[in-house]
């Protein structure tokens, strides 16, 4: 599955809301969000996912592992926005970022999007990377060895996020890293979960 992505240009957008509608409808998206991911945010969206699953009359068991993926990359969003990306030469929100929450036959595909330095491009693909090289029982041992021996990011995280979103989907993590300019780098993933 390709990462999620909208392509309409909105130079008229009252003539092309339609579009944009359609496209949505065409990829079964259940919830889209673009702009700056505040706590308030989160919960509000967590609520709706939550009335969502209800009505979609999920079975438990995908329904929590889809709930726990979904707390796992909003988190990541809203703790790991760069509030300290220096570019003047963007007319883009940097702490802006992505979130689409989209259904495909009985999967469901979370994909997020977000502004990082380019410094830190490097180790997000090597750590991915990593995590996407190991089976499901070295994920659960490096889980517990990352939670015993991490030490805090300036974030107040120990970097378990990948992880869990890894042990909990039982999928690879899918993401790209697209050079803006020198001083930023669009960071984006997707993650397929199904029983």
């Amino acid at each position: 599955m390709e990462l999620i992505f909208i392509f309409v240009s909105i130079a008229r957008p009252v003539g092309n809301i339609f579009e944009i509608y359609k496209q949505l409808e065409e990829r079964n998206v259940i919830i889209s969000f673009k702009g700056v991911m505040t706590s308030e945010i989160l919960t509000t969206i967590l609520q709706i996912m939550e009335s969502r699953m209800d009505k979609l009359e999920e079975r438990p068991k995908i329904r929590k592992k889809v709930f726990n993926v979904l707390v796992e990359c909003l988190q990541n969003l809203y703790h790991h926005i760069d509030d300290d990306i220096d570019d003047k030469s963007t007319p883009q929100n940097k702490r802006n970022c992505l979130f689409i929450l989209a259904r495909e036959n009985a999967a469901y595909i979370i994909t997020t999007g977000n502004y990082i330095k380019p410094e830190d491009s490097p180790i997000l693909e090597e750590k991915l990377d990593t995590i996407n090289g190991m089976t499901r029982d070295e994920l659960k041992s490096y889980y517990k060895q990352v939670l015993n021996e991490g030490t805090m990011s300036d974030k107040g995280t120990a970097g378990l996020g990948m992880i869990d979103i890894a042990r909990k989907s039982g999928k690879k993590l899918e993401y790209d890293l697209t050079p803006i300019n020198e001083n930023l780098t669009f960071f984006s993933l997707s993650v397929r979960i199904q029983e």
